[in-house]
């Protein structure tokens, strides 16, 4: 599957006609989180069923076989509607609490923390986007995520956040959403660092399909003010994955490279 940017996604035609997918995590870290999401997301929010899972060896993290949501991937040619029942499923996905008589081995809850968290996260890539920006726009990122990570309101959560919440995550059959896909970076945390990429790729190109999703996310549990954080985690974003881009490969990720150098200069403007 093309649009897998981390673990190894195959679509597998069986001779009955269905379909299903065999899913290799990039990493062992990545198996665990994702094992533990379908066991706490089932029943509670629509994803693929989890049919069978290898824990892996020395060699290979594990592997997971998981059945197939009906549709296609979001876009931006949707109703609001559908926009509607983005909001409503992403919200109960939020909804979800930390397990209170399980303990969790691979899901971190980061909430308490939720600051040094963000923290960590941006001066981990920034080890690695150092070795990509020139110095002075680098300089000009740290100074920035300084003074807005000190104007940022308290967390909301502690919330499940899938962490790549984005369109190519987000199934769709007609006018319904059929499903989210996609696990391996998902934390308990604050819903704020939610809502970038679906903002990026969807929410930002049309005023009514933004207010729809609002009004869905509404109708299950309140959405915070995305104005006041938006533009912060929006900054991150593109300043993270210029690290991500570094991490996993500059020649074969350099479109999106340098879609997020051009952003990153936006906001530093």
């Amino acid at each position: 599957m093309e649009d897998s940017h981390s673990s190894t996604v195959y679509k597998c035609h069986l001779l009955n006609g269905e379909h299903v997918y065999l899913k290799i995590p990039y990493s062992n870290v990545k198996f665990h989180r994702e094992l533990e999401a379908y066991e706490l997301l089932k029943g509670r929010v629509s994803i693929p069923e989890l049919l069978d899972y290898w824990s892996g060896d020395e060699e290979c993290p594990g592997a997971f076989l998981l059945s197939e949501l009906k549709g296609q991937s979001l876009t931006r040619e949707v109703s609001p509607t559908v926009a509607y029942h983005v909001g409503v499923i992403h919200a109960s996905m939020h909804a979800i609490q930390p397990p209170s008589s399980k303990r969790l081995n691979g899901i971190q809850n980061e909430f308490s923390n939720w600051s040094a968290f963000i923290e960590k996260q941006f001066y981990s890539f920034a080890e690695d986007v150092k070795e990509v920006l020139e110095e002075g726009l680098f300089n000009q990122s740290v100074e920035k995520f300084k003074k807005m990570n000190q104007q940022l309101p308290s967390p909301d959560g502690p919330s499940f956040v899938h962490m790549d919440f984005r369109p190519a995550n987000i199934i769709i059959d007609g006018n319904k959403v059929s499903g989210i896909i996609d696990f391996e970076s998902v934390r308990f945390g604050s819903t704020e660092v939610d809502f970038t990429k679906l903002y990026r790729d969807f929410l930002s190109a049309d005023t009514t399909l933004y207010q729809a999703y609002k009004e869905g996310y509404n109708s299950i549990r309140p959405l915070i003010d995305l104005d006041v954080v938006l533009s912060f985690y929006r900054f991150i974003d593109a300043f993270n994955s210029i690290g991500w881009c570094k991490r996993r490969g500059i020649e074969k990720n350099t479109v999106f490279l340098e879609e997020n150098t051009v952003r990153l200069k936006e906001f530093l403007r």
